[in-house]
């Protein structure tokens, strides 16, 4: 499988992964090319990687398991409780030279010290940090945060840990190359383990200095008088009607109610029959549409607005028909196929399979194997007058209502939406920004202004 041509950025990060047992937080601002580099390290390393995620979507994106199911960790809190581990689980464990974790920023500190205390424990090298083995985490503490724990879980982590974050578990020892304190070991014979950071900083999304400036303002929450009414003087106007042969305008709305709202309403407006394409699922694929990638039952009508979940996995050699997060219109149903038309081009889409990964070992090569256990077989196809801004994430668009209802509810939440845009020109805002929808998560500026002082950001 080919992979994009690195920066010069993203290259010198690659060879540091691969040259060095450095464990490594990669992070950037939105379309820094986090997920790029990703991808590249995969599929062009020497070393047995295992890669995982903290959820189950999250992990399909990557190709890989969910960090739950890769070291049988029970849900939950953590603590300091001896692990059970099977021989299978001892022998994968045991095969990994580098973890690759992607969404750490949603990975809570006690989950972070349990990935560190399972690999000790499997691979009996108790003294040294994550039992040897190289960890690199990829994401933007800005953009995605921890779910808070509830009740005496979350009691007990505002206890023993200075933050719910994973930057504040207690392996990371502070405060070499960039780690910021972290509390020290909760048990003072392990070895901790220094953190280096780096940062992305060469933007591929946007090309427009001014607009730049702004969204690392927002993502910063340092936003000034003088940027805020640029943005709504800009944004806050009526999108122009719908024109053909341009793309269509979707909504990121902060909540699935609003979403499923706005697309049920445009999709019974449109004349016709709906068609209900029903996914065929196989395997231990988790319950529920929050653990599937594409809708189990997904109903369109010709003329339905819709958005690509997969990049174009079937082009020859003039480049993608689309890629994930492209927006187009159906305008044929037919059996198998569904057709779309996108960017003036129509094109016939199938369904595609996405497929659930389990890591396993092989005696015979002494090596790691990446077993099927599950797949999800449906068209690549999500409606698309709306989204959530959360399942925005990764995605670009060129325009873009953004609707923050009643206000941002989570930190990072405005960031995340404004960044999805190539231009200020594409931005239509539902209403004008508030100095509320701007949030930033404390903890997160206290990491990254220590970052930033010890030369890492």
């Amino acid at each position: 499988m080919s992979t994009p041509t690195l920066s010069p950025e993203q290259d010198e990060l690659f060879r540091l992964i691969e040259d060095t047992r450095e464990h490594v937080f990669i992070t950037g601002r939105a379309g820094t090319g986090k997920s790029t580099l990703l991808q590249h390290l995969a599929w062009n390393t020497d070393k047995q990687i295992a890669v995982c995620a903290p959820t189950g979507v999250a992990a399909l994106n990557v190709d890989g398991q969910t960090i739950h199911s890769l070291f049988r960790l029970p849900i939950g809190l953590i603590a300091d409780s001896e692990i059970d581990q099977s021989d299978a689980t001892r022998k994968i464990l045991n095969a990994i030279d580098t973890l690759v974790i992607d969404e750490i920023s949603m990975v809570n500190a006690d989950l972070m010290d349990g990935i560190d205390r399972s690999l000790r424990q499997a691979r009996r090298r108790r003294s040294e940090p994550f039992g040897g083995v190289q960890v690199v985490m990829f994401g933007d503490p800005y953009q995605l945060a921890p779910v808070p724990p509830r009740g005496d879980e979350r009691k007990y982590l505002q206890d023993h840990y200075r933050s719910f974050w994973f930057f504040d578990a207690h392996i990371w020892a502070g405060p070499p190359d960039g780690a910021i304190g972290m509390g020290g070991l909760l048990d003072l014979g392990r070895v901790g383990a220094p953190l280096h950071i780096r940062e992305l900083r060469d933007i591929h999304r946007q090309s427009d200095p001014e607009f730049k400036a702004m969204l690392n303002a927002v993502r910063h929450g340092i936003v000034t008088t003088d940027i805020a009414e640029r943005l709504n003087a800009t944004g806050a106007r009526t999108p122009p009607p719908p024109v053909d042969g341009e793309p269509p305008i979707i909504t990121l709305a902060t909540r699935n109610d609003i979403v499923n709202r706005i697309n049920q309403r445009h999709l019974d407006a449109l004349p016709g029959p709906v068609q209900t394409a029903r996914a065929e699922i196989s395997g231990d694929f988790g319950r529920g549409d929050a653990s599937y990638p594409a809708d189990a039952e997904l109903q369109l009508k010709v003329g339905a607005q819709v958005m690509f979940l997969r990049n174009d996995s079937g082009y020859g050699g003039d480049g993608p028909r689309w890629v994930n997060g492209s927006i187009g219109t159906v305008v044929r149903i037919a059996g198998e196929t569904v057709r779309v038309e996108l960017d003036g081009e129509e094109h016939d889409v199938e369904p595609t399979v996405w497929e659930r990964f389990r890591y396993a070992y092989d005696p015979a090569s002494r090596k790691l194997s990446r077993d099927i256990v599950a797949e999800f077989t449906q068209f690549p196809l999500r409606l698309a007058w709306a989204v959530t801004i959360h399942k925005s994430q990764g995605k670009t668009y060129d325009r873009a209502i953004v609707d923050l209802g009643s206000g941002a509810f989570a930190p990072g939440q405005t960031y995340v939406a404004l960044s999805r845009l190539t231009s200020l020109d594409g931005l239509y805002l539902s209403r004008p920004l508030r100095p509320a929808d701007i949030l930033v998560d404390p903890d997160v500026r206290r990491f990254m202004a220590g970052v930033r002082a010890a030369g890492r950001g």
